[in-house]
């Protein structure tokens, strides 16, 4: 793990043998990742992922495993191509005023083609805001569509019943962390951005961080969707919040509705995310 702080405030641990993903994530002494407190999916890339901070979904498949197009029985593996790809550190700087990471992250798709993930992360010293900027390159020699999802998991055992979503995204505006019935509750929504094209998701107040929320800006150009969800059957104790590239639905329906565009070879997609807890 590299850790990734700049002294004060937050400090993140990057994972660069899983895509330069956040495992720990120490806010005010505490670590808010989930841990173990984890559903198992059977799979254990996705099990080593999940029990980070953030993970990424993509770039060729989101959510559950779905029929590769032509690809006679193959199927897209949970969640996407990239986890367990390891990332190739570029550069990686820090001091007071902040930290900067930059990676590469070559991933071989299931649909039997490569793409490059470009990642940037930086931290800013003073106000603590951690900025993700991915740049997803096809380099295939045929178009591929580009998908991406990123999980930002939380440990609910830190939770109290104080702790709410709030955003012009969700149903009237805020709703309990523990939405829904009984242990399980899942929703995805439009990603309502403000005048700068950009949507924000509060969650908290959080006791056990001294009272801090945490608060999430997406660019919804690229991420026009938010996906959230909370599992308490034992032993997962855990809530994730996910900005999302594509709707929740089928990949098959998702394709003929025109939604799943193809990215030329040599062309990108950029996404955008911003992290602090104030």
């Amino acid at each position: 793990m590299i850790e990734f702080t700049t002294g004060t405030g937050p400090s993140f641990a990057l994972d660069p043998t899983s895509v330069l993903d956040i495992g720990a994530a120490i806010v005010a002494g505490v670590d808010i990742a989930p841990k173990r407190a984890i559903p198992d999916d059977g799979d254990p890339r996705i099990d080593h992922s999940l029990e980070g901070f953030l993970f990424t979904c993509g770039p060729d498949h989101i959510r559950h495993p779905e029929p590769v197009e032509g690809g006679e029985g193959r199927f897209f593996p949970l969640h996407g191509s990239a986890s367990s790809h390891a990332a190739v550190i570029k550069s990686l700087e820090s001091g007071p005023r902040g930290a900067e990471c930059v990676a590469a992250i070559p991933v071989k798709t299931a649909n039997g083609g490569e793409m490059l993930i470009e990642r940037c992360w930086t931290l800013d010293g003073e106000t603590g805001e951690l900025s993700l900027v991915d740049t997803v390159i096809n380099r295939s020699e045929s178009a591929l569509p580009v998908m991406m999802m990123y999980h930002i998991n939380f440990g609910a055992m830190h939770f109290d019943d104080g702790v709410r979503l709030e955003g012009e995204s969700l149903p009237e505006g805020a709703l309990p962390w523990r939405f829904g019935e009984g242990d399980h509750g899942i929703f995805c929504v439009p990603a309502v951005a403000g005048s700068d094209g950009w949507a924000t998701t509060r969650l908290g107040p959080i006791a056990a961080l001294g009272g801090r929320s945490f608060i999430l800006s997406v660019d919804t150009t690229t991420l026009p969707h938010l996906q959230i969800w909370r599992n308490q059957e034992a032993p997962a104790h855990i809530v994730g919040i996910e900005p999302a590239s594509h709707r929740w639905t089928s990949r098959r329906k998702i394709a003929e509705a025109g939604e799943l565009e193809p990215v030329e070879p040599g062309g990108s997609k950029r996404f955008s995310l911003r992290i602090r807890f104030d």
